[in-house]
């Protein structure tokens, strides 16, 4: 994906007045303010280009947002939602931010396992590529990498995966296809697994149940779609695809970064290293993990704050994320972290930029609206956050 440039943003709200010396400004505009009783909705009136151009027809760009802010109060932790649009029941396709909850319980099951682990080498059976687990994470998160989230797929099985979202609590959830290709196969694959540098073992195919159609509001999209060489004048049918709210993708990201949130029913059950890893992949930008910076910039998969954006993310700037994109719909989930200025967040955002209402035909608006729209959120947010921070000090 193409990406434009945009300055860093190190609490740009105030630091666009001008005159009066910067530090002095900007105390003075932040004691002024109370913080409103719905920072959100003041964000999304701002008159910010490309927030104000979404918000024009926000129903036309299917846009559910949910905003987390984050109190310490000495060693707990308190939380307050905010959200716009969010509706469980009005469809949009997740793509691959069913990768998080995968990757999550294939690192739950490797640590429940004592034979292999996250260096263990596999591959699956009637493919040439061999990877290790570790290196699959790192790719999913890295460059959203279909391949890798395929095999963890196939280690897991569509039951395993569903069943355990469910047990965890975390809200409605579906995952009924690998990604790429839409393969909705019940069985998995074998793994054949290096148990040491000539021993192998294989494991056994899983059978899943047969998934049903999604009956949700706008699970058919669109006047027409592309099939093939042709053109289906018929909206397009996302019932047997995947299924993953804003709000079940929030309740993930929260029992990962705060587990302690949480019983212990609800929580993935990593350990100490598992959890470690997870966290330093999930921040990783493109480069870090070893992709060349020229082909995948920083902002590639780390949409809010940077999508629009070739420039590298600061060392105190940590965003641990997953996004989505297909079909037209742009999604993140991400929890942001700066520990130069204390300023810490949640925020989840999808949006659908598709204007001739046609499916499947690659012709989306992702440069020109939904990622500068998704990059502007991360910075109204994280400057309304500095701002409360600074005043609150």
């Amino acid at each position: 994906m193409k990406r434009g440039s945009t300055l860093p943003v190190i609490l740009a709200a105030c630091f666009r007045k001008a005159g009066v010396g910067l530090g002095l400004m900007l105390a003075l505009s932040c004691a002024q303010k109370p913080a409103p009783d719905d920072p959100l909705q003041d964000i999304l009136a701002s008159d910010e280009p490309a927030i104000a151009r979404v918000m024009a027809a926000p129903e036309a760009h299917e846009l559910q947002i949910r905003y987390t802010r984050i109190f310490r109060e000495g060693d707990s932790v308190r939380f307050a939602d905010y959200e716009y649009g969010v509706n469980p029941g009005r469809y949009f396709y997740p793509a691959s931010m069913v990768k998080l909850p995968i990757v999550l319980l294939a690192l739950e099951k490797l640590g429940s396992l004592d034979s292999i682990g996250l260096r263990t080498r596999y591959y699956i059976e009637g493919d040439s590529v061999e990877n290790t687990f570790e290196r699959d994470v790192l790719d999913i998160f890295a460059v959203s990498d279909n391949h890798a989230n395929n095999r963890l797929f196939e280690f897991l099985g569509q039951d395993v995966i569903n069943d355990s979202l469910a047990a965890k609590g975390v809200g409605p959830a579906r995952i009924a296809h690998r990604l790429g290709n839409h393969d909705n196969r019940v069985s998995t694959r074998p793994l054949i697994l290096y148990l040491a540098d000539s021993l192998t073992a294989q494991s056994l195919p899983l059978v899943s149940r047969p998934i049903s159609p999604l009956d949700l509001e706008g699970i058919r999209k669109g006047v027409a779609h592309s099939d093939g060489d042709s053109i289906a004048h018929q909206p397009f049918d996302f019932s047997l695809k995947n299924y993953l709210p804003v709000t079940s993708m929030e309740a993930i990201m929260k029992r990962i970064i705060f587990p302690e949130k949480f019983t212990p029913s609800q929580r993935f059950q990593l350990n100490p290293e598992s959890r470690a890893f997870l966290l330093e992949a999930m921040q990783n930008t493109p480069r870090e993990a070893g992709f060349d910076p020229e082909i995948y910039p920083d902002g590639y998969c780390k949409f809010f704050l940077y999508g629009d954006s070739d420039e590298r993310i600061p060392e105190a700037l940590q965003i641990f994320n997953k996004v989505g994109f297909a079909y037209g719909t742009l999604t993140d989930c991400a929890y942001i972290r700066d520990s130069r200025n204390g300023v810490e967040f949640i925020l989840t955002a999808t949006i659908l930029v598709n204007e001739n209402k046609i499916f499947n035909d690659d012709h989306y608006q992702y440069d020109e609206v939904g990622l500068p729209f998704l990059a502007a959120l991360g910075r109204a947010v994280y400057d309304f956050e500095a701002e409360q921070r600074l005043k609150n000090n």
